[in-house]
């Protein structure tokens, strides 16, 4: 049995276990089941662990928060780049001092999506390779010790720590956390698995998905991970880790891992990113067709459904649609807009405030769906 496979089935035993504690202990906090639908990702906070007045751990030269910063940034500039609707937030974009509970409220505060808290690690020098880490219970010393290191940067917060006193993170508590936000939990450990797949893929060493107690991680409500990209104690991963091409290696195999994750949310074929086999099943009229020749069409997409939907369906709430066929998923767009990404932005965001907060921007050329960046270059021309 897989990495994968063992993570999920543990969590699902988990939910098993202590089902008292679903009936019991978390009532009033429906919300977080009901927060996000599975769909598009809208908006990432990517988390440069330290900085400022806490460097984190270190190699002969390299520090945590120069190697994790570059990291986050690059992978947040590629991001930008490929997926301009997609809003990116760090959490630093520099070098300065972040409280662990500041971090969690930047992306709870945002509705995040996906929350990628990215680090480095330190252990013995013969110890290397990468790790991805998700909420749960430490399962050797050497989990726990990570955690507890990555924790302590609260002694160097304002209050010395002082606000996470009666802070509970025993087993029960972390267990309960687990079951209270469960419904982002496999979504993390999917996500986990493929980062770590993708750091194989570069040559680096599996160290595997792990759980444990990392307090950034407790705070946040999304699909959640944190990420040991190398030991700064092992002077060949200094190395690497310190180097701008190693960075940019580490960053695109994250961003390659997001790709893949977000294909998946989506139901799109990774490799073409869904852009293939796309068939109109209300194609224009012809005289329409011949206005839009070589032009760029956005739309916004609201539903997507394994069957066909009737065109005067209730959850269309009264918008004409245009239907189209990929990847053998029917999907509904409403509005044209004619080389004017800004108007259809503008109207993706006011259908997300009124009826669906899932909407996103798609666009067209000559009938086949085309990547938004490339139909925002096209439209610049």
């Amino acid at each position: 049995m897989n990495q994968l496979e063992n993570a999920l089935k543990w969590g699902r035993w988990v939910a098993v276990a202590i089902p008292f504690v679903m009936l019991f202990g978390f009532q009033t906090n429906k919300s977080f089941a009901l927060k996000k639908q599975t769909g598009t990702i809208r908006t990432i906070v990517i988390d440069a662990g330290h900085g400022g007045k806490d460097p984190g751990c270190h190699g002969s030269s390299a520090h945590e928060k120069h190697v994790c910063l570059a990291m986050a940034l690059e992978l947040g500039r590629k991001i930008k780049e490929t997926y301009p609707e997609i809003k990116v937030i760090f959490t630093r974009d520099k070098d300065v001092f972040v409280e662990l509970d500041d971090r969690a409220k930047i992306a709870n505060k945002a509705n995040a999506d996906l929350f990628v808290c990215i680090h480095a690690n330190s252990a013995s020098p013969t110890a290397y390779g990468t790790e991805t880490y998700v909420l749960g219970l430490h399962k050797t010393e050497a989990q726990a010790k990570i955690a507890d290191r990555e924790n302590s940067t609260i002694y160097l917060e304002a209050d010395k720590g002082e606000k996470y006193k009666d802070f509970d993170m025993s087993p029960d508590a972390i267990i309960a956390r687990q079951l209270q936000l469960s419904v982002f939990l496999d979504q993390s450990i999917i996500f986990a698995d493929k980062l770590q797949n993708e750091f194989k893929a570069i040559g680096r060493y599996d160290r595997g998905v792990k759980q444990a107690g990392f307090l950034v991680l407790y705070k946040t409500t999304m699909p959640s991970v944190l990420i040991e990209t190398g030991f700064l104690t092992n002077k060949d991963e200094e190395n690497f880790l310190a180097d701008s091409t190693g960075q940019k290696k580490m960053a695109g195999a994250m961003f390659t891992a997001f790709e893949k994750y977000k294909a998946g949310l989506e139901g799109v074929d990774y490799k073409t990113r869904g852009l293939q086999e796309t068939v109109a099943d209300n194609p224009d009229p012809a005289d329409r067709k011949a206005d839009l020749k070589d032009k760029i069409v956005f739309r916004i997409q609201i539903e997507t459904s394994e069957t066909k939907i009737l065109s005067g369906s209730v959850r269309f709430k009264r918008h004409e649609v245009y239907e189209y066929r990929q990847d053998k998923l029917y999907k509904y767009t409403v509005g044209e807009f004619v080389n004017d990404f800004n108007a259809a932005n503008n109207y993706k965001n006011e259908l997300r405030q009124k009826d669906f907060p899932n909407a996103f921007v798609v666009a067209f050329q000559n009938g086949e769906r085309i990547s938004l960046e490339k139909a925002i270059k096209l439209a610049e021309k």
